[in-house]
């Protein structure tokens, strides 16, 4: 009978397809990877061979430069190509712009790992699509009953509320410069927002890709320390680290705010000096999470980097076979 482990094992570059020779998502330089998304924690230089979606290989490019690796390989959604015997396509997985499930088949074994993945809609990328298998490697980064966020639209109206209730003041959002920011520039432009958004330096190259890829963003204007002061009522985005450092004393008595799953703990808002928290992540949260195990009824579960105590005995109770897939190298760029 084939086992799990023939097929992919846990290494400490990463988790390795044997029959294939690849690693996906490795933290060290290897020969083959698959990237499933963008973000650093899983999309590292120096490989040799990279196989990921074509704006995932943009993404790269853009962040390390033309020679992030010896070679790349774009692979559209659904696309199948083959190593070594082992099939391999990717499935969108919901978290930012390119970002993918790899789907793996052998001998009749079909293995997903899932890398990070939302279920909600988001206008910057398209939507996870589960992939029925036998074997689900799945993030576990909000895996506790206590997460469960709000609608995306009831955190966008707090903010513009805000802004209309205090218009002598900038509003200074921090959000991640891949994916979040560009979703939470969507998401205000939907909700009626057309001025200008004004953008921390550290956004522009990668807002200026999502615009060159098809995500139209509408006017976006430099937070210049010339702007500080003059910027009473608009609304800025930068990075989360900007909002301690030295940056933000440019405008008046600014409105802090912060958009990230864990603003839900209110500890760590207070921690960070934030005064507006917005509950926004690009992660699933445990009601998300629930429910994907659910549409997958016959896959064993692995879970990896996050809180896999919860979901393990949410399977215990379902009678659901999983294990802790304890990966190294990975962290949460909301925290």
């Amino acid at each position: 009978m084939m086992r799990p482990q023939d097929l992919l094992q846990p290494r400490p570059e990463g988790l390795y397809c044997s029959p294939g020779d690849f690693y996906i998502d490795p933290v060290r330089p290897t020969p083959r990877a698959v990237v499933t998304h963008g973000h650093s924690d899983h999309a590292r230089s120096g490989h040799g061979i990279v196989l990921a979606t074509p704006e995932t290989l943009a993404i790269m490019t853009e962040r390390y430069g033309a020679d992030f690796a010896q070679g790349r390989q774009p692979v559209a959604y659904g696309e199948r190509v083959d190593r070594d015997g082992v099939e391999i396509s990717l499935a969108p997985a919901g978290h930012v712009l390119g970002s993918a499930q790899a789907v793996l088949r052998w001998r009749g074994f079909t293995a997903v790992v899932s890398g990070d993945y939302k279920r909600r809609r988001d206008p910057t990328c398209k939507g996870f699509e589960p992939v029925q298998c036998d074997l689900f490697v799945s993030e576990a980064t909000f895996g506790l009953p206590v997460f469960r966020h709000p609608p995306d639209t009831e955190e966008i109206a707090r903010l513009l509320h805000s802004v209309r209730q205090f218009p002598e003041r900038a509003h200074l959002v921090g959000a991640y410069a891949l994916g979040k920011a560009q979703r939470l520039i969507r998401l205000l432009r939907e909700a009626g927002w057309e001025r200008p958004i004004y953008i921390h330096g550290a956004m522009q190259r990668l807002c200026a890709l999502y615009e060159d890829l098809g995500v139209e963003l509408g006017p976006l204007e430099p937070a210049t320390a010339e702007r500080g002061g003059d910027l009473a009522g608009e609304i800025v985005i930068c990075p989360p680290s900007a909002l301690q450092e030295k940056w933000s004393r440019r405008f008046a008595d600014p409105v802090t705010a912060f958009a990230s799953g864990w603003m839900s703990v209110r500890a760590r808002a207070r921690q960070r000096g934030v005064e507006l928290p917005l509950v926004m992540s690009d992660h699933a949260d445990w009601d998300e999470l629930i429910s994907t195990f659910r549409e997958l009824p016959e896959a064993l579960l692995w879970i990896t980097h996050g809180r896999e105590d919860g979901l393990l005995r949410w399977a215990e109770l379902e009678g659901r076979k999983a294990q802790a897939l304890r990966l190294s190298g990975y962290e949460d760029e909301e925290d």
